[in-house]
């Protein structure tokens, strides 16, 4: 394997610079002599005998040495075909025989093939992963602008995203349910649990807009509505200790529908952490044990969610994002019911099966959002300039 890359500043002993730029970008490169460095420290930790003392940090290795793994190995292929691939060029540009010369130059082409192809595998695995990414996610979704339209719109992203859950056999439980006029939402908390559940829900945060004509609409125009979804990571007390002092906690009447005991007994839970103004309530459920502990989860995950927030804000701001900047308030989709289409404002991308989409088929913007956050995130990771047209999305 070489010892030596252009990121190094120097080639190969006795070895001539080829004539033109390595086929394998110089930033990647670097990463991955780094990432193999790496990987063989960590190897090197785990194979010293004094290290059976301390199981949490051969836990520690260990995980990361399984998340090293796939990058090494490809980094170690990569590297050794670039090798392949300068001693090539080397032969095609310096050797007298013009028959060996045309051999190189053939293999040098298909070498250039070969490492296109591997380098977009190795830069995605170079994308650091999202360590809240297989957390459950606690969705809130509340009307916006519209009134009345607005929570109908709300109930239809509800439905969108059961339905979503349902395909991927997910569970969801609700936490809290405010309902309007018939058939409309004006706020529901729920927690979805499976597999990558929250890295694949949370780029829904943000304020959905519908644009259709409303059923009370006599003269058939078209109204814009709007909704707004937060996705936040679910939070386990190792993540946010929360010291009892700093709570506020009520007790009061429940209001709506939920049981001819529901308005008799003081069982719905109002919980507010002093330090930080956050606040969660709940009284979806009888039990005002049930509803204090529903909403210390939904507590715990906005405290949570907001340290992450900060924490990807901070980044944002260090690589110059602006274009879309992740935060809630930004408009993220436009459902537009007259012309068929969704549209996500954040990367572009445009389809033309509202109806489809309503009923759960995201995956097409979805993978597209994590595409386009894992471009961003690679950007950052190899030191560029600018980020891709995700903006804030990682």
């Amino acid at each position: 394997m070489s010892g030596g890359s252009p990121a190094d500043g120097a080639p190969d002993r006795g070895r001539r610079p080829p004539s033109e730029p390595s086929p394998l970008d110089q930033r990647v490169e670097q990463r991955l002599h780094e990432v193999i460095t790496r990987f063989t420290g960590v190897e090197m930790n785990l194979a010293d005998p004094s290290l059976s003392r301390d199981p949490d940090r051969i836990r520690r290795l260990g995980q990361e040495r399984a998340e090293l793994e796939p990058a090494a190995v490809a980094a170690r292929e990569l590297l050794a075909l670039v090798e392949e691939w300068r001693g090539a060029v080397e032969l095609r540009d310096h050797a007298g025989d013009a028959e060996l010369q045309e051999m190189a130059r053939v293999e040098a082409e298909t070498l250039e093939r070969r490492i296109g192809s591997l380098e977009e595998r190795a830069r995605r695995l170079l994308v650091p992963g999202d360590p809240l990414a297989d957390r459950a996610a606690v969705l809130e979704v509340r009307a916006g602008t519209g009134g009345d339209e607005a929570g109908l719109f709300a109930a239809d992203l509800l439905r969108m995203y059961q339905r979503y859950a349902e395909r991927r056999r997910w569970t969801m439980e609700l936490m809290e349910l405010s309902e309007g006029i018939p058939g409309s939402v004006r706020e529901a908390i729920f927690t979805v649990r499976g597999p990558g559940v929250y890295g694949t829900l949370r780029f829904e945060s943000g304020v959905h807009r519908v644009q259709r004509i409303p059923a009370t609409e006599s003269q058939g125009r078209i109204h814009t509505s709007a909704a707004t979804v937060a996705v936040l990571p679910e939070a386990e007390e190792v993540d946010v200790t929360l010291d009892s002092a700093d709570l506020r906690i009520d007790v009061f009447r429940s209001s709506g529908p939920g049981g001819q005991s529901v308005n008799t007994t003081d069982s719905a839970v109002r919980i507010t952490h002093l330090p930080t103004g956050i606040v969660a309530t709940c009284q979806d459920e009888k039990s005002q044990h049930k509803n204090k502990a529903k909403a210390m989860t939904v507590l715990r995950s906005r405290i949570l969610d907001r340290r992450v927030a900060e924490q990807e804000g901070a980044r944002a701001r260090a690589r110059k994002a602006q274009v879309g900047t992740g935060d809630r308030s930004a408009k993220i989709r436009t459902y537009n019911f007259p012309q068929n289409r969704v549209t996500d404002h954040r990367i572009g991308l445009t389809l033309h099966q509202l109806e489809g989409v309503l009923d759960g088929e995201l995956d097409p913007l979805l993978d597209a959002l994590r595409l386009a956050a894992d471009e961003e995130r690679l950007a950052a990771e190899l030191g560029s300039e600018t980020s891709g047209p995700s903006g804030g999305l990682s």
